[in-house]
């Protein structure tokens, strides 16, 4: 059985939606209950690449092959309940974090990069990842010497991301030129000063309903999303042989894939990538 484990760079702002308010945010993204860090459900992920596959025109005996029988006709005799692919959440990986230093660092912690090494080994993906973590709370792993300033925290760089660490988290990433800064860009912090940035760097937009005829506003509210060049991953099993790689290689074809609200506003977009077996 093979298991494929698939890159996810937004492109544009990402709503993952629970369609519960949070204090101020009406619509804050989907969060994962114990760390509270932003995530994308796999059954989101699920209807996700269905929507693709039937956009791109696979067949419905296929598609139900694929994705169990949400589709099937009541007399059909070639789909089972359930469908041969397994689809996990989408994880966080990279938060984009406004800096004085470069246009954005992009963040992260050694919890998060303890998920993705055995996610990593799950998925046969690979060799081991160095175990690396900064040795305080107000210390950080980064590019460059000196002070980091992310928001309106600081922290001192005590030094740099090892390089096989950066190559494997590089391998999810699609854009070759967004590949190339990502050795500059990375920083990590502590579990802690992740969680706080997870929780509020977050972009938060007003968004409106006016009324046609006086043009006042009807219903204003406020949305959190994940912000443009966030990494995520997926990890894709399989029931049955050569579903995770057919799928896999239908993302690779198509390139971009639409996951979370707000599709009518342009919101949503991920360019994907398959990560290579020989990543190191």
């Amino acid at each position: 059985m093979t298991t494929e484990i698939i890159g996810l760079l937004a492109e544009t702002y990402i709503h993952p939606g629970t369609g519960q308010s949070a204090g101020a945010i009406d619509l804050p993204v989907a969060r994962e209950r114990v760390t509270q860090y932003p995530f994308i459900p796999g059954s989101s992920m699920k209807g996700a690449l269905l929507d693709a596959v039937r956009t791109d025109g696979l067949d419905k005996k296929e598609r139900n092959k694929l994705f169990g029988s949400v589709e099937a006709e009541s007399d059909s005799k070639d789909v089972t309940g359930a469908g041969a692919l397994l689809i996990s959440d989408a994880r966080l990986l990279l938060l984009p974090v406004r800096s004085l230093t470069s246009p954005y660092v992009w963040l992260t912690c050694p919890y998060l990069i303890e998920r993705f090494r055995r996610d990593r080994e799950r998925a046969s993906k690979g060799g081991a990842l160095p175990k690396v973590a900064p040795s305080a709370d107000d210390k950080a792993l980064a590019a460059g010497a000196g002070d980091l300033f992310l928001e309106e925290r600081l922290f001192a760089v005590e030094g740099k991301p090892p390089e096989e660490l950066a190559a494997a988290i590089g391998a999810l990433i699609p854009h070759d030129d967004a590949h190339a800064r990502l050795d500059r860009q990375l920083a990590i912090v502590a579990d802690k000063a992740f969680a706080w940035f997870a929780e509020y760097a977050l972009p938060v937009q007003a968004r409106n309903v006016l009324d046609e005829g006086t043009k006042t506003s009807k219903n204003l509210w406020y949305e959190e999303a994940l912000p443009p060049d966030t990494l995520m991953y997926f990890v894709v099993g399989e029931r049955a042989d050569g579903a995770a790689g057919k799928i896999a290689a239908h993302l690779v074809g198509r390139r971009y894939l639409q996951a979370g609200g707000n599709a009518t506003v342009g919101q949503g977009w991920f360019v994907v990538r398959r990560v290579d077996g020989a990543t190191s």
